[in-house]
């Protein structure tokens, strides 16, 4: 960053200037944030997806895999191999703001609840999201095709 005209002190040199303006205003943030997040990925053995370029996975020489799928600045990290997660996560830290949810709950509109014997995925929580937002939490409910067709 230059200073503006007008700002320049030669008797003293050791100014600082403040930047207020973040740079994840910048158009190009997303992409240089995406590259960097990619090649650290990369650094750390993951292969980067062909079909999904936001999806990543690591096979440990032990057979185990890691994989990471990463949507804007949301990402949900999977493993059959703790070690691994646990030091990929330090590797983020180190270079990212990052915060650990813990078990994935929610994501991309979709609520995830686990037992010991499943995991199940619905809707919920975004279709009452939605009806609230247009003021048809009241409607009532109808039958569909569907529902007769067993």
């Amino acid at each position: 960053m230059d200073l503006l005209s007008g700002f320049e002190d030669n008797e003293r040199n050791n100014l600082v200037s403040k930047l207020k303006w973040s740079l994840s205003n910048l158009k190009q943030f997303p992409r240089a944030w995406f590259e960097k997040f990619t090649k650290i990925l990369k650094g750390h053995g993951f292969t980067q997806g062909q079909i999904d370029h936001t999806l990543f996975f690591r096979h440990s020489l032990n057979g185990k895999i890691t994989i990471l799928i990463v949507y804007v600045d949301d990402i949900i990290l999977t493993r059959n191999d703790l070690e691994e997660m646990e030091s990929l996560k330090g590797d983020m830290a180190r270079e990212f703001e990052i915060k650990d949810l813990r078990p994935l709950r929610y994501f991309l509109g979709m609520e995830v609840a686990r037992s010991k014997r499943s995991i199940v995925v619905s809707q919920r929580k975004y279709t009452l999201d939605l009806l609230k937002e247009i003021d048809m939490l009241d409607c009532k409910l109808v039958d569909t095709p569907m529902d007769h067709a067993h």
